[in-house]
């Protein structure tokens, strides 16, 4: 799991450490990502959560929970980087699984 992270989002964003995806042939070879992934959904770690509030102070409950590994739309995230480490900050709707 990543270090806390000094950026808290807000509402019912998520940040999220992406990772490669790695996918292996039967016989072990493992496939790079591609540009030929367009189609593919993004998979990260969740990293922390946002206040868990909207603008009327209601309490906003999240499906996800800290070091949960996600997918999610791959166009949906905002890229930041903090203390060189790169991030996607993402509302938590757009997060389309939890792998388990």
């Amino acid at each position: 799991m990543s270090k806390d992270i000094k950026i808290t989002p807000l509402g019912k964003r998520v940040v999220v450490k992406p990772q490669e995806v790695q996918e292996k042939t039967p016989g072990g070879l493992v496939i790079p990502p591609s540009a030929a992934d367009e189609k593919k959904p993004a998979f990260g770690e969740v990293v922390k959560l946002g206040i868990g509030k909207d603008e009327d102070g209601k309490v906003l409950k999240f499906d996800v929970k800290v070091g949960d590994l996600v997918y999610f739309k791959k166009y949906s995230p905002e890229e930041i980087e903090v203390d060189g480490t790169e991030y996607y900050i993402l509302e938590s709707d757009d997060i389309l699984a939890i792998v388990k």
